[in-house]
């Protein structure tokens, strides 16, 4: 008589977290601060606040706006922050940097936010495969959170994991 075949993954007592299913989904959106310059590189304040004045920030309701320079121009800290005041009553998150800078900023907002409490002295893995380029950070900061929770903790697939930290007795 053969035996049943047993699915150890599925009756594992191994919680997992799926960053991918933390991620914000919002829209992201980029602002290139260099388009306002002069010639690529110089900033004038005046044309700058003009230009400001009449862009129509209704383009980013509701969305993740990142601050950037595509070009080598040193721009004053004001003049993100001038433009800010205009994205304040539309953006939902405003960072300067790149999108993996944004990501990490919305990731760090989420991964403080969760209740680590449902994972006291449990085993948890923590996924590692995503469909989202993820930041990097967030599997640190995701770490340090349930780390003082935690029994286990593992990284990747139930079938495949790497141990990263286990509770001393």
């Amino acid at each position: 008589m053969e035996e049943p075949i047993v699915n150890r993954v599925a009756n594992s007592k191994l919680i997992t977290v799926d960053l991918e299913e933390l991620y914000p989904r919002d829209e992201r959106i980029g602002i290139d601060i260099s388009l306002w310059l002069k010639e690529g590189f110089i900033l004038i304040e005046k044309e700058f606040r003009a230009a400001l004045k009449s862009h129509d920030w209704s383009l980013y309701q509701n969305k993740f706006v990142f601050l950037y320079n595509s070009q080598e121009a040193i721009i004053p800290s004001w003049a993100y922050l001038l433009i800010s005041t205009y994205l304040q009553t539309v953006a939902k998150k405003i960072v300067v940097g790149s999108k993996k800078d944004l990501d990490t900023v919305l990731m760090k907002e989420v991964i403080d936010s969760l209740d680590s409490a449902p994972y006291k002295g449990k085993n948890i893995i923590i996924k590692g495969c995503s469909k989202i380029d993820m930041p990097q950070n967030a599997y640190l900061m995701l770490l340090e959170k349930l780390q003082a929770q935690a029994q286990k903790i593992l990284y990747g697939e139930a079938c495949s994991s790497v141990p990263l930290y286990a509770k001393k007795n």
